[in-house]
Parts: structure tokens; sequence; C-alpha cells
């Protein structure tokens, strides 16, 4: 059974039901999961799920029928109790075998979910893909190694990226590589991201993300905006090449923001930016891109001094992302609020604003947490 612990929002859940618990549910619920089969007395259960507290013994008692009640409906997860020792987690056992699920050996079955979870990713609706991945129990097939890694990364589960043992570093790396970007000043990303390139550390596909996309805004808010400018001839060279249509929108705001930050003419800009709005996204109207959009013509407001409409602009962009699924990208943006605002200061109330949004939105990633242990792993991929 694939079961998901959501430990930023205390969510549990397998084979297509979530089941939402309270803090200290779910505190008790990830211990006895991290020891699963093994029995703990509620003197030690009131010692590692409430330590510096003073529960009575009843307390574990009650959290745990509220527990049993809550995870009924998830076949097979059960809470034993072992008379006279205390209480263990017992987890389904997996009867997915080729002979109970006859669709996990079907290839065209497996061909099709890759090609609809695809789909979803074009279209920058990563709730639909994390909806399907879900579903893979009910739906009786199992995801391929890339979605396997690449959804975790979409929900910004940074934790699960760290801890993922059953998948190489090599294939978690790149997403590990942009929560330490957005993580931190692009001054220091940026040298990071250029070694990365230079030792060729990334897989083919994640190295030319990196190469013609990526490293553009870390660039721009750098200050170095016209390496980004100059970068871009080899970004839609190489995306000519491989016919990679579906990188252009990003890449044109990247573009945007490059010539926002170098101070280009303003004719430039509104040139640019037409082709965006009324050609690119009106023939690709992908949520990603839509949100992304807003967020960078926020920032143009706001060096043109339209203060209320480029706010508005900002949260527009924002919650289509938010909408959209797509963790990474809601934090990127957030990042480029945060650092324009750092080359070009807006009212202290609005930069206050975005700041408080991407630490909480950091908090909810865990990066705050994990900052040390996301570092440990790319300084120690560089030497």
């Amino acid at each position: 059974m694939h079961m998901e612990i959501n430990s930023e929002r205390y969510k549990v859940t397998a084979e297509g039901l979530t089941v939402e618990l309270l803090p200290k549910e779910f505190a008790l619920f990830q211990f006895l999961h991290r020891n699963a089969g093994r029995t703990f007395s509620r003197e030690q259960l009131l010692d590692k799920v409430w330590p510096l507290e003073y529960p009575v013994e009843r307390t574990v008692d009650d959290h745990i029928y509220r527990l049993r009640k809550k995870l009924k409906p998830i076949h097979g997860l059960e809470i034993r109790t072992i008379r006279g020792l205390g209480y263990n987690l017992v987890l389904p056992i997996s009867d997915h075998s080729e002979g109970t699920i006859p669709t996990l050996a079907d290839p065209e079955l497996h061909e099709t979910m890759r090609a609809l979870l695809g789909k979803y990713q074009l279209y920058g609706q990563g709730r639909s893909m994390l909806t399907l991945a879900r579903q893979q129990d009910v739906l009786g097939y199992k995801l391929d190694p890339f979605y396997a890694v690449y959804i975790p990364f979409v929900q910004g589960d940074l934790d699960g990226l760290l801890n993922k043992n059953d998948a190489p570093l090599r294939d978690r790396l790149y997403y590990l590589l942009l929560f330490f970007c957005l993580s931190g000043s692009p001054e220091r990303a940026l040298p990071v991201c250029e070694r990365m390139l230079a030792l060729e550390l990334l897989p083919p596909p994640h190295h030319r993300e990196m190469e013609i996309l990526t490293i553009l805004d870390i660039y721009t808010l750098a200050g170095e905006p016209i390496k980004a400018v100059e970068r871009l001839r080899l970004s839609y060279r190489i995306i000519a090449e491989l016919s990679y249509d579906n990188f252009i929108p990003q890449t044109a705001i990247s573009e945007l923001l490059a010539h926002l930050v170098a101070g280009s003419p303003e004719r430039k800009i509104e040139k640019l930016a037409d082709a965006i709005e009324n050609g690119m996204l009106t023939e690709k109207p992908f949520l990603r891109e839509i949100g992304s959009y807003k967020v960078v013509k926020g920032l143009w407001l706001q060096r043109r001094g339209e203060g209320t409409g480029a706010e508005k602009l900002l949260d527009e962009g924002l919650a289509v992302l938010e909408r959209s699924g797509f963790v990474p990208l809601r934090l990127l943006s957030l990042y480029r609020i945060v650092n324009y605002f750092i080359l070009f200061p807006p009212p202290l109330a609005l930069d206050r604003k975005y700041k408080a949004l991407f630490d909480m939105e950091l908090d909810r990633i865990g990066v705050t947490r994990l900052s040390d242990a996301l570092e440990a792993v790319i300084r120690g991929e560089l030497g």
C-alpha cells in the first residue's frame, strides 16, 4: 500500500483516502508509524510524544481511541492493544502481486497513466498529478521511477526527497539543488549552480534545464541581469534545436525579469510582455506560466510606481500558483519578489508582507528545519 504522510498539514493518505489529524494525534501516529510493530507502554508514549508536558495516562488512551476511529477507513492500518504491555501499529500487508491485481502487469495501462501524468505536468496541474498518484492502490498501477521522484518535488516534500532511499541521489539532486537555491541568497546560489554545470553532475535533461532556464533568474537576482540576457541566446538556440516549445513561455518570463532588473527601455519590456500575454499564454494557457507571468508583471508595475495595481497582480499570481499545486513554482515567485525588492526596495509594509509569505512557505516545505541537511547533500556532491 502506498501511504503518504504530510507532516506539514497533519494528513495521512492511502487508498485514495485522506485522514486529517490534530497535531498531537499526528505526533502519536507518526511515532508509532516510525516504530511500526514495536509495542510501547503508556508511560513510554507519554515520554516520547508529550515531552516536557504533564498529561495523565488517560491522555494516551483518549488519543488512541480517536486515532483508531479516524484511521478505520484505511483497510489494514491498525493500532493494536497488547494486554499488559501497551500499543503498537500494524501496517497493511501489500497484496498487490501480479496475480492479485492484473493491471499491475499491464504495460499499456502504465503507459497510459504516464501519459496522463505528463499531460497534467504540461498544463501545470500539480494537484491533478498528486490526486492521480494517491490513487495508485485503487487504480492498480505503480508510478514509474521518474514520477516517483518528481511528484514529491511538485508537492514540496523536501523531507521525502532527502530521505528517499529507493531513488538514487543523482535522480533527486536537481530538485534538491532547486530548493537549496530558492532558500538562500542568489549570490550564494550562483557559484553552486555554475560549479554543478561545470562538473556535469546532473542527469542530461536536468543539466539542460539548469543551463537554459533555471540559472537565468539566479544571474538576474544576483545583480547580473546582463549575463542572463546574454545566456538567452544559448537558451533559445537549444530550445529550437531540441523542439522544447513548452520551455518558451517560462524562458520568456525569465527574460522579462532580466530586462526589468537591467533597466531596459520601457518599449522593449512592453513588447516582450505583450508577446507573452497575448501570444504565448493564449496558445498555452498553463497555470504555472499564467501565475509566474502575473507575478513578474506585478514587479514591473511596482517599478512604474503603480503600487496598488502591482500588489493586486502579485497576489493574483501567487493565488494561481497555489491553485496549480506546483509548490516549487510558488516558492520561486516569492523568491523573485523578495530578491527583487532587495534590489529595488518598495514601501516597507509591502516588503514585510512578501518576506513573511516567503518565510511561511519555507517553513511549510520544511526548508527551515532541513536546511543543514540540504546544504550537506549539495556541498557533498560538489566535493
